[in-house]
């Protein structure tokens, strides 16, 4: 058995992580608005997952209660990817992909809320320590402050949706669920444009924006979900959990070399990002070994 089969499935998350990581370099390649890259990225996701359940001959008609929760998940979704692009736009890919790792700190304060549990002593350490790394970041970085907040406003609605989605996978197909997410998505992100004024000329894309829009709608949203969801089914939550985290990092270094010059950041930025991303590594392996000695004892 070759080296690929027998790592098959961790090759391909992390092949996974690396296209969700590029998602944020085609951001500042499109010259599109925010909205309007979102507005095309989600209907470019939409109908190529339509024509892949058609493929794959899935049943796409849901009860209309779960058709209102997925749509509406799926305004969340819409709001994140804004967010997101957004602050690429007027800072850079390193400061808000480093800055959408409070993701971990805002599930640790907001997932024990939604099933009402008690919140974790390492988690708050965690949280404190991802404080710390942006607090370094906002110093240093100050003239991307506001790149910053879409980064933390990206992070907060990204977890909101991740703890509403890990309900409603329990009794729905995942696949289902996003393509419901990215018709709601695209519905959201339609009703602001509208009010924005945002159809206007301005959407007439040039051929290298059409190619990326289909490489960031069709590759690094549809198949990477579903390449996603294929492998993550096969390894532990704890390889899922720690090869996730390795998003910003693949993302800023494709970052550096494929902007280049703009992406360098000073000593502060990299200090706050290595404590930030120490903290996103190491605590799923200190969690592993401390529900281990449980198990022992």
């Amino acid at each position: 058995m070759s080296f690929f089969e027998r790592n098959r499935n961790v090759i391909l998350l992390h092949f996974t992580v690396l296209i969700w990581g590029f998602t944020g370099v085609l951001g500042e390649l499109i010259t599109v608005s925010a909205l309007q890259l979102v507005w095309y990225r989600v209907l470019i996701a939409a109908v190529t997952l339509f024509f892949y359940l058609i493929f794959t001959k899935k049943k796409i008609t849901v009860p209309i209660k779960d058709m209102v929760n997925f749509l509406g998940v799926g305004a969340l979704v819409g709001l994140h990817w804004i967010f997101f692009f957004h602050g690429i736009k007027i800072a850079t890919v390193s400061v808000v992909l480093v800055t959408l790792s409070s993701l971990t700190l805002f599930t640790a304060i907001l997932e024990p809320l939604f099933y009402k549990k008690r919140i974790s002593a390492g988690d708050v350490v965690v949280g404190l320590l991802i404080i710390l790394g942006i607090y370094l970041i906002f110093k240093f970085e100050f003239q991307y402050w506001k790149g910053i907040v879409f980064g933390l406003l990206a992070a907060l609605c990204a977890s909101i949706f991740s703890i509403l989605n890990g309900k409603m996978v329990k009794d729905n197909s995942p696949t289902i669920i996003t393509f419901y997410e990215m018709i709601g998505a695209w519905v959201s992100v339609s009703v602001i444009m509208l009010f924005a004024n945002d159809f206007n000329s301005s959407m007439i894309l040039s051929y290298a924006d059409l190619f990326y829009l289909l490489v960031l709608g069709s590759v690094c949203t549809a198949l990477a979900y579903v390449l996603g969801v294929a492998v993550m089914k096969e390894l532990s939550a704890f390889t899922v959990a720690l090869t996730t985290n390795l998003e910003p990092v693949y993302g800023i270094l494709l970052a550096m070399l494929i902007i280049g010059q703009k992406e360098k950041m000073s000593i502060g930025f990299y200090t706050g990002a290595l404590i930030i991303l120490g903290a996103v590594f190491v605590y799923p392996v200190i969690r592993k070994k401390l529900q281990n000695r449980k198990r022992i004892g």
